[in-house]
């Protein structure tokens, strides 16, 4: 389920002015020590104007992250945040997909069934308990992780019964029977429409074919064959194994003490059950390189190209993002971008990825584009993919990938929600609390070769697995590169 961040409308008007108060003072905080984006620069007095920068990346916010650990066994990250009276709290469990084991889905239902019911309260009075506090729930699982979240204002009156309600919820949810039927018939509708969706039949291939029997092949939601089969029981085993406190990392970012940060994560970490850690995801085999169709009768085909990359603590992904973003992640500029949709309208949009996880995530290109140039068109990313590889990318492209990176980076601490996103994180992968520092210094220290020998070390354009999905029809050749393409882009990606 996907995290419902909205806060209750009578607050509206207490927060806008709260905030209206508080722009000043958070635009006032001096900025983390990173000699690698602004040496001389002092703290900012107000508002910076793209004048005022000169080229150099805006000021964000510096995080004293705190961290210890609960009587029970839960690693705790602490960033106190005075200017607003909000607290923002997130519990990531390893309790992903990847511990689903032979029931695919079970960890997608547990974790969607948390706020269905507890001890005399069904789902609706739940709901109505969080909002009539002017707080927000939000839960969602995934490969390696789940989630629940909680926002609520720092005042006592609202806090307080908003984590007791909270804790009741992660720590000891009934799973009703009939909530367990009605998400179950759902997900069966879901698998349904996915039938008419290529990019999702494509992907799922992709991910078999990648992963093979490895636990991040199979889907996070599961499949029509193994979700019916999911019942109370089995909901019950895997809360009580996956949920426990040593299985935890509580992430607080708000108006709080740490006396008071800690005292609310041992209410968290008591209320959870007990139970050690559950062990790391293995790392995957390396499959063999292949190219699978599927035929589907639509105007566009869906291609995927892939192979494993790195997992979140390989010490080559800040040269490996900085590559990534000038081959295919940074949007319009990119070369992928520049030469299927720019020079020659193939494609609506093209895109290339690293998704570092647990284990080795994967490296992935995908795009559409029409049927009758599909053959051509994945030639053409092949051709590009292996050039980039043997050339590896230009100072400009280079120089420009850091700036923009620079630019962007203030945005993962632009909020409170943003900041326990990046503790959860920090402390679910063992990352160190300078993480972000760290990163952008890295990204910053890249050079030309380093980034081209951390591409060449990693990827190889004869090791992609291909997946595509779309019917079978005579080719033609490609329009040549031009600066005014003939043909428009492909049309709205097809859903």
């Amino acid at each position: 389920m996907n995290e419902r961040n909205g806060l209750h409308y009578a607050l509206t008007a207490l927060i806008i002015s709260l905030l209206v108060g508080a722009l000043a003072m958070l635009a006032s905080q001096p900025t983390s020590d990173q000699a690698h984006l602004a040496p001389t620069e002092a703290p900012a007095a107000g508002l910076q104007s793209l004048a005022e920068l000169d080229g150099k990346a805006p000021a964000r916010r510096a995080l004293d992250i705190q961290t210890w650990q609960t009587a029970e066994g839960s690693k705790v990250l602490f960033v106190a945040a005075p200017e607003l009276p909000m607290l923002d709290l997130r519990v990531t469990f390893a309790a992903g997909s990847s511990h689903d084991g032979d029931q695919p889905g079970l960890a997608m239902l547990t974790n969607a069934m948390l706020n269905e019911g507890i001890a005399g309260k069904d789902v609706t009075a739940i709901a109505e308990g969080f909002e009539n506090l002017g707080a927000a729930f939000g839960n969602g699982a995934y490969r390696d992780m789940a989630i629940a979240s909680l926002r609520t204002l720092s005042a006592p009156a609202q806090r307080i019964p908003a984590l007791e309600l909270f804790t009741e919820v992660i720590g000891r949810p009934t799973f009703p029977a009939d909530s367990l039927a009605r998400i179950q018939n759902q997900m069966l509708a879901g698998f349904e429409q996915q039938k008419q969706n290529p990019g999702k039949l494509a992907a799922l291939r992709l991910f078999e074919n990648l992963y093979g029997t490895h636990p991040y092949a199979h889907p996070s939601d599961g499949d029509a064959q193994s979700v019916p089969g999911i019942d109370v029981q089995a909901l019950q085993a895997f809360h009580q194994k996956a949920y426990s406190a040593c299985n935890a990392v509580i992430a607080l970012v708000g108006d709080l003490s740490r006396s008071e940060a800690e005292a609310i994560a041992e209410q968290v970490s008591r209320a959870l059950p007990e139970g050690p850690a559950l062990p790391k995801v293995a790392q995957p085999e390396t499959p063999e390189p292949g190219q699978q169709h599927i035929e589907f009768p639509s105007a566009q085909t869906t291609l995927f190209l892939a192979q494993l990359g790195v997992d979140r603590q390989d010490p080559d992904y800040p040269a490996l993002y900085l590559g990534n973003q000038i081959l295919g992640g940074g949007g319009f500029g990119t070369r992928l971008m520049e030469e299927v949709r720019e020079k020659r309208g193939l494609a609506y949009g093209v895109y290339s990825s690293f998704s570092p996880m647990q284990a080795r995530g994967p490296f992935m290109i995908n795009l559409q584009t029409r049927a009758e140039l599909s053959e051509g068109t994945l030639q053409l990313v092949q051709d590009i993919l292996r050039q980039y590889l043997a050339e590896g990318p230009t100072q400009k492209e280079l120089d420009d990938a850091k700036r923009e990176t620079a630019g962007s980076f203030p945005m993962t601490t632009a909020s409170n929600a943003d900041i326990v996103g990046q503790l959860g994180a920090i402390g679910f992968y063992d990352l160190p609390l300078t993480q972000l520092e760290d990163f952008m210094a890295q990204v910053q220290a890249q050079t030309v070769e380093s980034v081209k020998a951390a591409m060449q070390k990693h990827l190889s354009a004869q090791a992609m697995l291909i997946v595509t999905a779309g019917p079978t029809v005579a080719q033609k050749e490609l329009p040549p590169p031009t600066d005014k393409p003939a043909a428009l882009p492909a049309g709205v990606p097809e859903h």
